[in-house]
């Protein structure tokens, strides 16, 4: 979805209207990031959908970051205030992969804590057709829920540091 050249001029969102758009953009395409995750889902291949979901939910943190400004480059490119101050608001929100690098195993972790829909989704496909289909609608509300988490940790950290940003701006 993006390059990294685009990651040099995203800023954190500057305006209530602005945070609001980034967010609404964000849920999208978690949406159809999921809908992807679910169809891979329905296809009986055991493992599969594992892996893909590794894949799509690394590169949805990543592109999620880098939509709200969140992303270590661009944090690092913050005054070391702002800077401190987003890292202890993703502390503060539990926003473990805000303003982070995303490792297979930072993702695996997070997959694991919804570790019940994993198995649950696991067990399922290999009823024929309702299994399939039952796997599909777990595996895309599992891969939603965490997306929309995670935007939601972003929005609040971007919200934080463009509130300390606007009050540090001279009038």
């Amino acid at each position: 979805m993006f390059t990294k050249k685009d990651a040099k001029w995203t800023l954190i969102p500057a305006s209530d209207r602005e945070l609001e758009e980034v967010r609404a953009r964000c849920r999208r395409l978690v949406q159809r990031r999921a809908a992807v995750s679910a169809g891979i889902s329905a296809v009986p291949i055991p493992g599969l959908d594992v892996v893909s979901d590794l894949r799509l939910f690394s590169e949805l943190i990543e592109d999620v970051n880098r939509e709200f400004g969140l992303t270590p480059e661009q944090v690092g490119r913050l005054q070391p205030r702002f800077r401190l101050l987003a890292y202890q608001a993703a502390v503060n929100v539990g926003g473990t992969m805000v303003g982070k690098y995303v490792t297979r195993e930072v993702v695996l972790r997070l997959l694991q804590r919804a570790g019940a829909g994993l198995i649950a989704r696991q067990a399922t496909r290999f009823v024929p057709l309702a299994g399939q289909a039952t796997a599909a609608a777990i595996g895309f509300f599992a891969f939603r829920q965490i997306g929309y988490q995670h935007v939601e940790a972003c929005a609040k950290v971007a919200q934080e540091v463009m509130l300390a940003q606007q009050q540090a701006a001279p009038l």
